[in-house]
């Protein structure tokens, strides 16, 4: 759930068409600009989205760790063979990309990549329809164009089609002093908590209540929220209990969870496409 940093800032200004009515994996076919969204059809399509993932998360932000594959230079894990792929070409370059997998997915893989960080079993025993995001990241030359908004078009349009309840993931804070986020966090942690019959919970569990609510300059911690952080917040979004600190990417994660019976509709309007 990384670098969806321009999508309310920008979302608005783009329309673009959804072609519906047959499988998902044939049914996201999204043309603008020179765009095309779809999803991944074949090894070469899941090896350029690592790529990508490569380019973002190491070459650009310093991650290591046992998915990062330097010789081929590509950033993967086990989920990746589970999961869906999300992927944004501008004229036949993977410019944007997003990981989804759902329940029955993640059975087949043995669970979800964010039990990795977070227990989410309160998720898992809700009932309910679950929808994992991850491994998201845009070039660097299109995070203030459409590329974001489409990306999220396609979101959108996948979460409709399957019919998902919630969705959770993580989203993360550049770094692991949590000290530095402080006021951040504890924003989080006493405004935005999830429900408790759905919080998950960081384990281990970085304590994201640094700052008292009294003594909290709300507005100013606000501020200093990551972006993609805030995009949820406005949608709706809520968090789990505590922080995780990711010493593979060098940053801090929380799980946002989002309940789609719940979202703001006002903002969720700009995540919808213009249809034909």
């Amino acid at each position: 759930m990384r670098y969806l940093a321009n999508f309310l800032k920008h979302g608005h200004e783009f329309g673009a068409h959804l072609f519906l009515g047959v499988p998902l994996r044939m049914a996201i076919d999204l043309h603008q600009d020179g765009f095309h969204l779809s999803l991944a059809q074949s090894e070469g399509d899941i090896a350029a989205a690592q790529g990508l993932r490569y380019a973002v998360f190491v070459d650009e932000l310093g991650a290591n760790g046992p998915g990062v594959d330097h010789n081929a230079k590509r950033e993967c894990d086990r989920f990746d063979a589970f999961a869906d792929h999300l992927l944004l070409r501008h004229r036949d370059k993977v410019v944007g990309v997003y990981r989804v997998m759902r329940s029955d997915q993640a059975v087949r893989a043995g669970g979800f990549y964010t039990q990795s960080e977070f227990d989410v079993s309160k998720l898992q025993n809700s009932g309910r329809r679950l929808l994992e995001l991850g491994r998201s990241c845009v070039d660097p030359s299109f995070r203030t164009g459409p590329a974001v908004y489409l990306l999220w078009q396609g979101l959108a349009e996948y979460v409709r089609q399957h019919d998902c309840d919630l969705l959770f993931g993580t989203a993360s804070f550049g770094g692991t002093d949590a000290t530095k986020h402080a006021a951040a966090l504890s924003l989080l942690h006493h405004s935005y908590l999830a429900d408790p019959e759905l919080r998950p919970k960081a384990r281990p569990l970085q304590n994201m209540s640094l700052i008292p609510s009294e003594q909290l300059d709300r507005r100013s911690a606000m501020v200093h929220l990551p972006p993609l952080i805030k995009a949820y917040l406005r949608l709706g979004g809520k968090v789990g209990e505590g922080a995780f600190i990711d010493h593979d990417f060098d940053c801090i994660d929380v799980c946002m969870v989002m309940d789609t019976e719940k979202l703001n509709e006002k903002t969720a309007g700009r995540y919808r496409a213009n249809r034909a």
